[in-house]
């Protein structure tokens, strides 16, 4: 691969970096607060890039004439330019993210929370899936009794039909995302597909399901309404980070 490539490949990959954190498109691939971190290294790449066309270009010079007076140059192969594609579908497609499949094959990740910070008093009270989980199964759902809570995921279901309301939780980026899953009870929609987003108001119950991947448990939420919503901008949840 000559240098010409290589300093194509670096813009390129550099300013993929740019594009996806001056956007929403990182999101897809890292927690919120690495955003910085992805600026810089994309700018580090670009600039990476410059610098080597510069140096190429007064190498070039530099050996221009002794190439003239051999009467030969060498061509690298061209094929090297191939590279570059994958960096167009990185820049062109967003890749989506983990999903049902995911969820309905991986255990629910739940951990218990280092505490139980007070509730506003306004309902529908609303809840993160990991906030609400982690309330109902570690604290019993002293919290949760006698309000009307609200939470959004993604719906999958189990192989014996019963249907969770997921959301991936990260610790740093896709690759370790991990489902914290509430089983769903009550008002269900009766018609469920996979992968679609529900925003759902209920009521806790202390009805749980041992998770049939690690047997971790899961609780239930008691639905009195759902209603399908778009998936929001930053799919993960980072709450237990925080």
């Amino acid at each position: 691969m000559n240098r010409q490539a290589q300093s194509a490949v670096l813009f390129l990959l550099g300013a993929s970096l740019l594009h996806a954190a001056t956007t929403d498109l990182y999101l897809r691939y890292v927690k919120q607060g690495l955003r910085p971190l992805v600026l810089v290294a994309g700018a580090v790449l670009v600039a990476a890039a410059i610098a080597t066309v510069w140096y190429e270009r007064a190498r070039a010079r530099r050996h221009k004439g002794r190439e003239a007076d051999e009467g030969h140059t060498h061509h690298e192969p061209r094929v090297a330019w191939l590279l570059v594609l994958p960096l167009f579908a990185l820049i062109l497609v967003a890749p989506p993210a983990l999903g049902s499949y995911s969820a309905t094959r991986t255990g629910t990740a739940l951990q218990e929370p280092l505490a139980y910070p007070d509730l506003p008093a306004a309902d529908p009270l609303p809840l993160s899936v990991v906030d609400y989980a982690g309330r109902a199964v570690y604290d019993h759902g002293r919290t949760l009794r006698g309000r009307q809570i609200r939470l959004t995921g993604f719906l999958a279901l189990d192989r014996d039909g019963t249907p969770y309301l997921v959301r991936m939780a990260l610790n740093c980026c896709a690759a370790d995302a991990q489902p914290v899953k509430v089983a769903l009870t009550g008002r269900i929609p009766p018609v469920l597909q996979p992968d679609t987003w529900l925003q759902i108001t209920g009521t806790y119950t202390p009805r749980r399901v041992e998770d049939p991947v690690n047997g971790r448990p899961i609780p239930f939420i008691d639905v009195t309404e759902a209603r399908p919503v778009a998936e929001p901008t930053d799919p993960y949840d980072e709450s237990w980070n925080s």
